[in-house]
Order: structure tokens, then C-alpha cells, then sequence
């Protein structure tokens, strides 16, 4: 089935202290994302790269915290630009720090209210990103956005959250990097987390399928926001926050043709490509790869190629 995908470049570089990120726009055009979608048979509009205003110099009263009036701005134009794009097709938000999804699942959000529809949400990374403006202790926060997104208190800096997600209606999978502060804060909610033990003991497909029939069985949307680590930096070097054990080449693409047939995803993240730290383009063509499946190749459908 043809979709029409709007590539939106998210290169935000504020949101942790490893620079780089912001050039992972680039990388995707440049390691041939529009072909690929165009390739599948789906029409592709690349509205360029999003130009946040400047900082207003908000503050907060935890120290570590770095960047907050940027990072503040960037969620501001990121909500604008999803939740205008979200009528128009499938938008592909390319990042771009993780922080880039304070912004991308607001818009979504607000869309998703809109039409009187449930967002649901499925976290693919190494991290839970439920710490808040107050909570984190390294002052990154692209480690905050699920729990903006889950309207945990703490981010008063911040715009209020459209319309929070259920925590029933999130899933985090292939999680296995949870500070003890996260986990607690999770404990009292009903996010699923589906972490690298779960899959390891019982698969990807039982509880990624589960989700997604919750998802299908709401008439939910669906946001996916895939992060590069939670790859396994074996064969995805390029990101600041490597940590081992992630999943496979083969499980990665298994997990993205499922969510391809089932229909369900209305929008996407890529983010966390730092080209910096990259092996020549190595992982930024496995991300490509991965979108691939997402929008309708088959692993057997892909010559073989070195990465």
C-alpha cells in the first residue's frame, strides 16, 4: 500500500553532551532514504530541516540540567511541525537527540486528540527516557521525553503535554539501561517494558504482538520512535550511548516487518545518529535498512551487501 511520507529533519544536538547528532538528518538523505521509500512505491516530501526560534532563557532548579531554553524550543517547533504534517501523511521525524521526541510525540498527540483517536506508543531503545527535569541527575534530557509524554509531573518548564498518554498505551522494548530512580517511577505505572530479558526468554513476536492488538483492537495511532542503540553497537556503532547486548541485525528487521504488517504506524522517529561516530556510513544505511522494512521490504527481498 503506497504512503505518502514527509521527511522532517530534527537536528537537535542539545539534548546530551556528545556532538554530532545534528549532522544525522544529513546522513539519512545522504545514505538514500527518500530512494528507498520512493523504491517501495511510496511517494516521498522532504519538507527540509526545522529551525527552532531562540531560547527564551527559562530556568529550573535542578543544576545539572544543560540547554533547557534550546531544548524547550526545539519541543515547540517539533510539536508544530508534526502536528501539521500528521493530517498530511506519514511523518518521518529525522534526528537529531532523543530530546527531538519531547516535540515529535506532543505534535502526534495533539493530532491523535484531535481526531478523537488513542495514541499509543512503542519505545525502541536501550533507555526507559523516563527520568524528568527535576529527577535526572546527568542534565541530558533526551533521558525525559516518555516521561513528558506519560504527563509525569516535573517538566514545568516545559509547555504542558497536549493530551499524556496512558501508560497502558506505551511500550518500551528492547530496554536495558533503567536508572533506579526510572525504575521506580515505572513500577507505579502500567507502561509495558519489554526488556532485553523479556525478549530473550520469550522472543520478539508474543509481545510485540500483544501490544499491537491492544493498539489495533483501540483504533489507536501508532508513534514509533526507534533509537540507534537499541541496536547492538556491534553492527551500530554511530550513537553516544552505546550499550552492549542490544538486539540483532535479524531481530531488528523482524521486529519492524511485523510493525509494517500491521498497518498501524501513523508516524516515526529516527533518532540518536551521531554520523560523527560512524564507521563510514555503516550504521546510518543499516537505519535506512531498517525503515525499509518498516515501510514494506522483506529481509529475502534485500541483495546482500556488506555493511
Amino acid at each position: 500500500m503506497m504512503t505518502h511520507c514527509i521527511l522532517i529533519g530534527a537536528p537537535v544536538d542539545e539534548g546530551q553532551r556528545r556532538p554530532g547528532c545534528l549532522m544525522g538528518p544529513a546522513a539519512y538523505r545522504v545514505a538514500g532514504l527518500p530512494r528507498t521509500l520512493t523504491d517501495l512505491g511510496h511517494t516521498v516530501e522532504d519538507r527540509g530541516d526545522v529551525v527552532p526560534a531562540p531560547g527564551r532563557g527559562q530556568t529550573c532548579a535542578n543544576a545539572a540540567v544543560h540547554h533547557l531554553p534550546e531544548t524547550i524550543a526545539w519541543t515547540e517547533a517539533l510539536a508544530a511541525a508534526a502536528s501539521t504534517a500528521m493530517p498530511d501523511g506519514l511523518p518521518i521525524f529525522m534526528g537529531g537527540d532523543h530530546s527531538l521526541s519531547l516535540g515529535t510525540v506532543a505534535g502526534v498527540a495533539s493530532h491523535a486528540d484531535a481526531a478523537g483517536r488513542p495514541l499509543f506508543v512503542i519505545w525502541l531503545d536501550a533507555h526507559s527516557d523516563f527520568h524528568t527535569v527535576e529527577t535526572t541527575t546527568s542534565g541530558n534530557l533526551h533521558g525525559t521525553p516518555m516521561a513528558y509524554a506519560a504527563g509525569r509531573a516535573g517538566f514545568d518548564p516545559f509547555p504542558p503535554f497536549p493530551a499524556p498518554v496512558p501508560g497502558e498505551n506505551i511500550c518500551m522494548f528492547g530496554i536495558r539501561s533503567v536508572d533506579p530512580a526510572e525504575h521506580a517511577a515505572l513500577a507505579e505505572t502500567e507502561i509495558t517494558v519489554n526488556d532485553m530479558r523479556v525478549l530473550d526468554e520469550q522472543g520478539i513476536v508474543a509481545p510485540l504482538r500483544a501490544f499491537l492488538d491492544r493498539v489495533r483492537a483501540a483504533n489507536g495511532m501508532l508513534h514509533v520512535s526507534l533509537d540507534v542503540d537499541f541496536l547492538d553497537p556491534s553492527f551500530a556503532p554511530a550513537v553516544g550511548t552505546t550499550v552492549p547486548g542490544g538486539t540483532t541485525f535479524r531481530e531488528a528487521h523482524l521486529v519492524c516487518e511485523l510493525l509494517h504488517e500491521s498497518g498501524l504506524m501513523t508516524s516515526l522517529d529516527l533518532v540518536e545518529l551521531n554520523p560523527f561516530l560512524d564507521e563510514r556510513g555503516k550504521t546510518a544505511r543499516a537505519m535506512v535498512d531498517l525503515v525499509g522494512s518498516l515501510m514494506g521490504r522483506k529481509v529475502f527481498d534485500r541483495p546482500t551487501r556488506a555493511f
